[in-house]
Protein backbone atom coordinates (compact mmCIF):
# COMPACT_ATOMS: atom_id res chain seq x y z
CA UNK A 1 0.00 0.00 0.00
CA UNK A 2 2.75 2.25 0.97
CA UNK A 3 4.93 1.16 -2.42
CA UNK A 4 1.70 2.46 -4.14
CA UNK A 5 1.59 5.51 -2.25
CA UNK A 6 4.84 6.48 -2.89
CA UNK A 7 5.04 5.62 -6.44
CA UNK A 8 1.73 7.83 -7.05
CA UNK A 9 3.52 10.31 -5.31
CA UNK A 10 6.35 10.35 -7.54
CA UNK A 11 4.54 9.88 -10.69
CA UNK A 12 2.12 13.62 -9.84
CA UNK A 13 5.58 15.05 -9.14
CA UNK A 14 7.06 14.07 -12.34
CA UNK A 15 3.79 14.94 -14.22
CA UNK A 16 4.16 17.99 -12.74
CA UNK A 17 7.75 18.49 -13.93
CA UNK A 18 6.91 17.43 -17.58
CA UNK A 19 3.93 20.39 -17.50
CA UNK A 20 6.51 23.02 -15.77
CA UNK A 21 9.09 22.11 -18.56
CA UNK A 22 6.69 23.31 -21.31
CA UNK A 23 8.56 26.84 -20.25
CA UNK A 24 11.54 26.34 -21.35
CA UNK A 25 10.82 25.97 -25.20
CA UNK A 26 7.83 28.70 -24.56
CA UNK A 27 9.96 31.42 -22.84
CA UNK A 28 12.40 31.59 -24.83
CA UNK A 29 10.72 31.74 -28.72
CA UNK A 30 7.13 34.14 -27.34
CA UNK A 31 8.36 37.38 -28.72
CA UNK A 32 8.42 39.69 -25.93
CA UNK A 33 10.63 40.75 -23.33
CA UNK A 34 10.96 38.37 -20.17
CA UNK A 35 9.68 41.35 -18.08
CA UNK A 36 6.35 41.37 -19.91
CA UNK A 37 6.03 37.54 -20.28
CA UNK A 38 6.31 36.98 -16.76
CA UNK A 39 3.62 39.99 -15.93
CA UNK A 40 1.42 38.51 -18.10
CA UNK A 41 2.05 34.83 -17.24
CA UNK A 42 1.34 35.99 -13.68
CA UNK A 43 -1.62 37.91 -14.24
CA UNK A 44 -3.38 35.21 -16.44
CA UNK A 45 -2.69 32.77 -13.94
CA UNK A 46 -3.98 34.32 -11.44
CA UNK A 47 -7.41 34.70 -13.08
CA UNK A 48 -7.69 30.84 -13.79
CA UNK A 49 -6.47 29.87 -10.43
CA UNK A 50 -9.01 32.17 -8.86
CA UNK A 51 -11.44 30.73 -10.72
CA UNK A 52 -10.48 27.62 -9.71
CA UNK A 53 -10.82 28.06 -6.24
CA UNK A 54 -13.98 29.89 -6.30
CA UNK A 55 -15.65 26.60 -8.31
CA UNK A 56 -13.72 24.21 -5.80
CA UNK A 57 -14.88 26.30 -2.80
CA UNK A 58 -11.23 26.37 -2.02
CA UNK A 59 -10.36 28.67 1.11
CA UNK A 60 -8.00 31.47 0.09
CA UNK A 61 -8.00 33.21 3.54
CA UNK A 62 -4.40 34.21 4.85
CA UNK A 63 -4.21 32.64 8.70
CA UNK A 64 -1.97 35.21 10.46
CA UNK A 65 -0.12 38.24 9.83
CA UNK A 66 3.45 36.34 9.82
CA UNK A 67 2.14 34.74 6.58
CA UNK A 68 1.35 37.98 4.76
CA UNK A 69 5.30 38.69 5.33
CA UNK A 70 6.45 34.92 4.15
CA UNK A 71 3.99 34.94 1.21
CA UNK A 72 5.10 38.47 0.38
CA UNK A 73 9.20 37.42 0.38
CA UNK A 74 8.43 34.43 -1.29
CA UNK A 75 6.31 36.34 -4.38
CA UNK A 76 9.00 38.22 -4.78
CA UNK A 77 12.01 35.32 -5.17
CA UNK A 78 9.32 34.04 -7.47
CA UNK A 79 9.10 37.04 -9.88
CA UNK A 80 12.64 37.56 -9.89
CA UNK A 81 13.39 33.10 -10.02
CA UNK A 82 10.57 33.68 -13.50
CA UNK A 83 12.33 36.70 -14.60
CA UNK A 84 16.09 35.55 -14.63
CA UNK A 85 14.91 32.41 -15.70
CA UNK A 86 13.55 33.69 -18.78
CA UNK A 87 16.90 35.83 -19.78
CA UNK A 88 18.70 32.74 -19.01
CA UNK A 89 16.62 31.16 -21.88
CA UNK A 90 16.67 33.96 -24.38
CA UNK A 91 20.31 34.84 -24.06
CA UNK A 92 21.57 31.42 -24.80
CA UNK A 93 18.91 28.51 -25.79
CA UNK A 94 16.24 25.75 -24.30
CA UNK A 95 19.05 23.43 -23.15
CA UNK A 96 21.32 25.19 -21.16
CA UNK A 97 19.14 27.95 -20.17
CA UNK A 98 16.98 24.89 -17.92
CA UNK A 99 20.29 23.18 -17.00
CA UNK A 100 22.04 26.42 -15.64
CA UNK A 101 19.15 26.87 -13.51
CA UNK A 102 18.82 23.45 -12.31
CA UNK A 103 21.76 24.09 -10.12
CA UNK A 104 18.93 24.72 -7.55
CA UNK A 105 18.94 21.43 -5.89
CA UNK A 106 22.65 22.14 -4.89
CA UNK A 107 21.54 25.77 -3.68
CA UNK A 108 18.48 23.74 -1.87
CA UNK A 109 20.14 21.37 -0.21
CA UNK A 110 22.92 23.65 1.02
CA UNK A 111 19.73 26.31 2.40
CA UNK A 112 17.79 23.36 3.80
CA UNK A 113 19.47 22.87 7.40
CA UNK A 114 19.10 26.64 7.41
CA UNK A 115 15.39 26.86 7.26
CA UNK A 116 14.70 23.88 9.21
CA UNK A 117 15.31 21.36 11.58
CA UNK A 118 17.39 18.40 9.87
CA UNK A 119 21.08 17.58 8.99
CA UNK A 120 22.84 18.37 6.01
CA UNK A 121 22.44 15.04 4.07
CA UNK A 122 25.92 13.46 2.15
CA UNK A 123 23.86 11.97 -0.44
CA UNK A 124 22.15 15.71 -1.04
CA UNK A 125 25.86 16.86 -1.47
CA UNK A 126 27.13 14.10 -3.72
CA UNK A 127 24.09 14.42 -5.80
CA UNK A 128 24.61 18.16 -5.80
CA UNK A 129 28.24 18.39 -7.09
CA UNK A 130 27.06 15.97 -9.80
CA UNK A 131 24.82 18.80 -11.14
CA UNK A 132 27.75 21.02 -10.84
CA UNK A 133 29.83 19.39 -13.01
CA UNK A 134 26.69 18.71 -15.39
CA UNK A 135 26.72 22.95 -15.64
CA UNK A 136 30.37 23.56 -15.87
CA UNK A 137 30.27 20.85 -18.90
CA UNK A 138 28.10 23.49 -20.82
CA UNK A 139 30.22 26.32 -19.64
CA UNK A 140 31.58 27.72 -23.46
CA UNK A 141 34.27 29.65 -22.43
CA UNK A 142 34.91 32.48 -19.41
CA UNK A 143 34.25 35.22 -21.30
CA UNK A 144 31.28 37.30 -19.69
CA UNK A 145 31.36 38.64 -23.73
CA UNK A 146 30.09 34.93 -24.77
CA UNK A 147 26.19 35.32 -24.46
CA UNK A 148 25.44 31.67 -22.85
CA UNK A 149 28.23 32.35 -20.27
CA UNK A 150 25.63 35.47 -19.14
CA UNK A 151 22.37 33.03 -19.75
CA UNK A 152 24.12 30.52 -17.39
CA UNK A 153 25.11 32.96 -14.60
CA UNK A 154 21.17 34.48 -14.95
CA UNK A 155 20.05 30.85 -14.86
CA UNK A 156 22.43 30.45 -11.34
CA UNK A 157 20.76 33.15 -10.39
CA UNK A 158 17.24 32.20 -11.12
CA UNK A 159 18.24 28.77 -9.67
CA UNK A 160 18.94 30.94 -6.21
CA UNK A 161 15.93 32.55 -6.21
CA UNK A 162 14.24 29.92 -6.29
CA UNK A 163 15.56 27.51 -3.91
CA UNK A 164 14.83 30.70 -1.17
CA UNK A 165 10.93 30.80 -2.45
CA UNK A 166 10.55 26.95 -2.50
CA UNK A 167 12.27 26.40 1.38
CA UNK A 168 10.19 29.78 2.55
CA UNK A 169 6.67 28.37 1.06
CA UNK A 170 7.90 24.70 2.36
CA UNK A 171 6.25 26.36 5.85
CA UNK A 172 2.94 26.35 4.60
CA UNK A 173 2.13 23.67 2.10
CA UNK A 174 0.52 21.94 5.61
CA UNK A 175 -1.63 24.99 6.77
CA UNK A 176 -3.32 25.71 2.65
CA UNK A 177 -4.49 24.51 -0.14
CA UNK A 178 -1.92 24.65 -2.85
CA UNK A 179 -3.74 25.73 -5.33
CA UNK A 180 -4.26 29.23 -2.76
CA UNK A 181 -0.82 29.16 -2.69
CA UNK A 182 -0.35 29.48 -5.77
CA UNK A 183 -2.76 31.87 -6.42
CA UNK A 184 -1.76 34.46 -4.03
CA UNK A 185 1.86 33.94 -5.15
CA UNK A 186 0.46 35.27 -9.09
CA UNK A 187 -1.40 38.49 -7.68
CA UNK A 188 1.81 39.10 -5.72
CA UNK A 189 4.30 38.78 -8.64
CA UNK A 190 1.81 40.65 -10.68
CA UNK A 191 1.63 43.70 -8.58
CA UNK A 192 5.58 43.80 -8.20
CA UNK A 193 5.76 43.76 -11.91
CA UNK A 194 3.01 46.65 -12.01
CA UNK A 195 6.04 48.76 -13.47
CA UNK A 196 6.33 47.13 -16.67
CA UNK A 197 3.09 48.44 -17.71
CA UNK A 198 4.84 51.43 -18.22
CA UNK A 199 7.98 51.33 -19.47
CA UNK A 200 8.06 47.89 -21.89
CA UNK A 201 7.11 47.05 -25.26
CA UNK A 202 3.08 45.47 -25.50
CA UNK A 203 2.99 46.20 -29.88
CA UNK A 204 3.56 42.27 -29.90
CA UNK A 205 1.34 40.80 -27.38
CA UNK A 206 -2.12 39.97 -29.70
CA UNK A 207 -0.11 37.87 -31.69
CA UNK A 208 1.51 36.59 -28.74
CA UNK A 209 -1.24 35.64 -26.59
CA UNK A 210 -2.46 32.22 -27.60
CA UNK A 211 1.75 31.37 -26.21
CA UNK A 212 1.01 33.09 -23.24
CA UNK A 213 -2.52 31.54 -22.39
CA UNK A 214 -0.51 28.23 -22.88
CA UNK A 215 2.48 29.25 -20.52
CA UNK A 216 -0.64 30.59 -17.90
CA UNK A 217 -2.78 27.48 -17.85
CA UNK A 218 -0.13 24.75 -18.65
CA UNK A 219 2.79 25.53 -17.00
CA UNK A 220 2.12 27.90 -14.08
CA UNK A 221 -1.95 27.29 -13.01
CA UNK A 222 -1.23 23.39 -13.34
CA UNK A 223 2.06 22.35 -13.51
CA UNK A 224 3.18 24.50 -10.69
CA UNK A 225 0.24 24.03 -8.43
CA UNK A 226 1.43 20.13 -8.69
CA UNK A 227 4.70 20.78 -7.78
CA UNK A 228 3.58 22.97 -4.67
CA UNK A 229 1.18 20.43 -3.59
CA UNK A 230 4.45 17.61 -3.99
CA UNK A 231 6.17 19.39 -0.66
CA UNK A 232 3.42 17.87 1.22
CA UNK A 233 5.25 14.30 0.38
CA UNK A 234 8.14 15.14 -0.15
CA UNK A 235 11.43 17.58 1.57
CA UNK A 236 12.01 20.42 -0.50
CA UNK A 237 15.77 19.12 -1.33
CA UNK A 238 13.94 15.59 -2.68
CA UNK A 239 11.42 17.25 -4.84
CA UNK A 240 13.83 19.51 -6.40
CA UNK A 241 16.43 16.80 -7.48
CA UNK A 242 13.67 14.93 -8.90
CA UNK A 243 12.34 18.14 -10.57
CA UNK A 244 16.10 17.85 -12.33
CA UNK A 245 14.83 16.17 -14.69
CA UNK A 246 13.24 19.15 -15.83
CA UNK A 247 15.93 20.16 -18.49
CA UNK A 248 15.40 16.66 -20.00
CA UNK A 249 11.65 17.00 -21.03
CA UNK A 250 12.93 19.97 -22.14
CA UNK A 251 15.03 19.57 -24.38
CA UNK A 252 13.03 16.81 -25.99
CA UNK A 253 10.18 19.10 -26.35
CA UNK A 254 12.77 21.66 -27.76
CA UNK A 255 14.14 19.18 -30.60
CA UNK A 256 10.23 18.09 -31.24
CA UNK A 257 9.35 21.35 -31.69
CA UNK A 258 11.35 23.73 -32.77
CA UNK A 259 14.24 21.20 -34.09
CA UNK A 260 17.01 22.75 -31.23
CA UNK A 261 19.52 20.00 -31.60
CA UNK A 262 22.00 19.73 -28.33
CA UNK A 263 25.58 19.67 -28.48
CA UNK A 264 27.29 17.11 -26.98
CA UNK A 265 28.24 18.55 -23.43
CA UNK A 266 24.54 19.52 -23.33
CA UNK A 267 24.08 15.65 -23.12
CA UNK A 268 26.52 14.58 -20.77
CA UNK A 269 25.79 17.42 -18.57
CA UNK A 270 21.96 16.36 -19.17
CA UNK A 271 23.44 12.83 -18.77
CA UNK A 272 24.90 13.74 -15.18
CA UNK A 273 21.49 15.47 -14.20
CA UNK A 274 19.42 12.33 -14.97
CA UNK A 275 21.91 9.99 -13.09
CA UNK A 276 20.67 12.73 -9.76
CA UNK A 277 17.21 12.18 -10.65
CA UNK A 278 16.92 8.04 -10.39
CA UNK A 279 19.35 8.03 -7.96
CA UNK A 280 17.38 10.71 -5.09
CA UNK A 281 13.93 8.52 -6.45
CA UNK A 282 15.38 5.39 -5.46
CA UNK A 283 17.00 6.97 -1.73
CA UNK A 284 13.39 8.92 -1.10
CA UNK A 285 11.26 5.68 -1.78
CA UNK A 286 13.78 4.42 1.47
Amino acid sequence: MEENKHLKNVSLLLLATLFISTSGVLGKYIALSPEVIIFCRATIAAVIMLLFCVIKKINIKIISKKDYTHFLISGFFMAAHWVTYFYALKLSNVAIGMLSMFTFPVITALLEPLFFNVKTNKTHLFLAILVLIGVYVLVPNLSLENSYLKGILFGICSAFCYALRNLILKKHVKKYNGSALMLHQMIIVSILLIPVLFFSDFSNLESQLPLLLLVALLTTAIGHTMMVNSLKHFSVSTASIIGSIQPIFGIIIAFIFVKEVPSINTYIGGGLILATVIIESIQSNK
